[in-house]
């Protein structure tokens, strides 16, 4: 159990970190077992994700300290584990998304996303939603495409113009 300093102290860090992160999701970790859990961390630290555990009183102050509003947890009957993601405000769904596929036990509760709170669904949404390097690289390759069309066409052309004169010097032999 926390005492009342330890308790205030984890509301601050709380507060904090709803305001800082760029989306924020919130899943049931009730069932899951330790090693699950853990497994769960270390796949949200690799995308510098971390992740907290309170009581849903807690995370109501933070969240209130933090003009948080609309985001109510109290009608959730379990254990809430939040994952705070300030990078990238895809990351935390996809992760949690994935993590919940192939552990059943885990369940997404729902999420911050730009302020708004956004159910379970509108997190899966999110989470099936491209990374932001994969849009990158789509960007990247749609802008390329015309440029290598138009190298097509000019090594089109100058391969005609050497078969052409290749016919003309065999012809004149």
């Amino acid at each position: 159990m926390l005492n009342r300093k330890q308790k205030e102290k984890l509301v601050e860090e709380l507060t904090e970190s709803f305001s800082q992160a760029k989306a924020v999701v919130f899943a049931n970790h009730q069932k899951l077992k330790v090693n699950q859990l853990q497994n769960l961390r270390k796949d949200l630290r690799s995308e510098n994700i971390h992740c907290k555990v309170a009581k849903k009183k807690l995370f109501a102050l933070a969240l209130e300290k933090a003009e948080l509003k609309d985001v109510d947890l109290s009608s959730h009957k379990c254990s809430i584990a939040a994952a705070f993601g300030n990078d990238d405000e895809i990351s935390p769904a996809r992760i949690i998304h994935k993590f919940s596929k192939e552990n059943k036990e885990l369940q997404i509760l729902g999420g911050i996303f730009n302020g708004k709170f956004l159910d379970d669904k509108g997190i899966t949404g999110l989470a099936l939603l491209p990374s932001k390097n994969e849009l990158l690289a789509k960007f990247v390759g749609s802008i390329n495409a015309p440029v290598s069309g138009f190298v097509s066409v000019l090594n089109g052309n100058l391969r005609g113009l050497v078969c052409a004169l290749n016919s003309i010097k065999d012809g004149k032999k």
